[in-house]
């Protein structure tokens, strides 16, 4: 198949992890891969599978952005393209305008999030061939919100490259690590890795941490992630914050990391603070790692931990909850251990070849 995947993200993310997975496996699958994205895209070197030749430049600005809608669709029309997949929503009128130019092509929409849909892009959904929820909550949303017929969504579930996160664990050097990053050798490690945003839960993750270092003076903590809000706004009020909650020496705020799965091995717990999370990505990763993971209750998080074995739940914003159930884990190595063994035998379902097979299968149905 010729198959055009396109996104205008201008950062690292979820959403930009699971496109250049799918687009590689794609490619190495035999089929001619192509890319739309923007010129600064963070997604240019993740797409090692597509000839440069197959990677396109345009502006990609938002969802009225005429010029780039018609560039995409002399972009399908010249290479023959039968599938258009886009992955945000400022991208899907863009796209269904290339495929409307072009007849022959089929268009595909993936939904990473669980936010409504504005009245435009209801209109643009009508048109797409099939509509991809990254998870069984995400399919639950646009079901609910009637915005696209119930037989154009298939949930396919986010995919990670396990065999990745298990070679690191494998190879991985926790004294050497603790080291390289100047962390005493007694320390005990909590982080959580994602992009710096109130969504997120950073907040709450220092909030708890000064909960655990009453109970765990040796603890540590790691935030991960870059900060896409105007004038870095987020990271500098984590960093005042930091300050005034005076845990300057116990916390690291390390911006975004090539090798994050190294981060994960070398955790004691693995925490994710969200408000929401549509599917969880992050936690997938960690729990392939082999770290003990403590979660909010989002809807995502529910459906990748099995509460109690796999990881542990929590109230969304429930601070303290939190911090008990972080204190839990750090204080019974036995059952942390036991947890994160769980975890990674689990994480297996979340395989990024079953995420590749169950998309390409859904082109070759639209394709009939």
């Amino acid at each position: 198949m010729k198959i055009l995947q396109i996104s205008s993200a201008q950062a690292p993310g979820g959403g930009e992890r699971h496109l250049a997975d799918l687009a590689n496996g794609l490619a190495r699958h035999g089929h001619d891969v192509y890319a739309a994205i923007r010129p600064t895209s963070p997604l240019r070197s993740e797409l090692s599978a597509l000839p440069a030749e197959n990677i396109t430049s345009l502006p990609l600005r938002n969802a009225l952005d005429a010029p780039s809608a018609r560039d995409l669709s002399k972009l399908v029309r010249k290479n023959r393209i039968q599938i258009v997949h886009a992955h945000m929503a400022r991208d899907y009128p863009l796209a269904a305008y290339a495929v409307r130019q072009n007849p022959e092509a089929r268009l595909i929409i993936t939904r990473h999030v669980l936010f409504s849909l504005n009245r435009l892009h209801r209109i643009t959904l009508s048109q797409a061939a099939r509509v991809i929820a990254v998870s069984g909550a995400v399919g639950s949303q646009l079901r609910a919100d009637q915005t696209v017929p119930a037989e154009k969504i298939s949930v396919v579930q986010n995919g990670i490259d396990i065999a990745r996160f298990e070679d690191v664990r494998q190879r991985f050097d926790r004294q050497r690590f603790l080291r390289s990053w100047q962390l005493p050798e007694n320390s005990m490690l909590v982080g959580t890795v994602g992009e710096l945003t109130p969504l997120k839960g950073q907040e709450e993750f220092l909030q708890a941490a000064l909960e655990v270092l009453k109970q765990y003076p040796n603890a540590h903590f790691i935030i991960a992630g870059m900060d896409s809000s105007p004038g870095n706004k987020n990271r500098l009020e984590l960093e005042r914050r930091i300050e005034r909650s005076n845990l300057t020496g116990h916390v690291k705020l390390v911006g975004w990391l090539e090798n994050v799965a190294e981060l994960y091995c070398a955790l004691d717990v693995f925490v994710s603070a969200s408000h929401t999370e549509s599917f969880g990505l992050v936690i997938a990763e960690a729990m392939a790692s082999g770290t003990a993971v403590v979660a909010t209750e989002t809807e995502g998080a529910r459906e990748i931990i099995r509460a109690g074995d796999t990881g542990l739940l929590v109230p969304i914003g429930a601070v303290e909850n939190l911090a008990a159930a972080v204190s839990e884990l750090l204080q019974d190595p036995i059952k942390r251990a036991r947890m994160a063994a769980a975890a990674q035998v689990a994480s297996a379902q979340f395989g990024v070849d079953r995420m590749i097979e169950e998309t390409e299968k859904i082109y070759f149905e639209v394709l009939k």
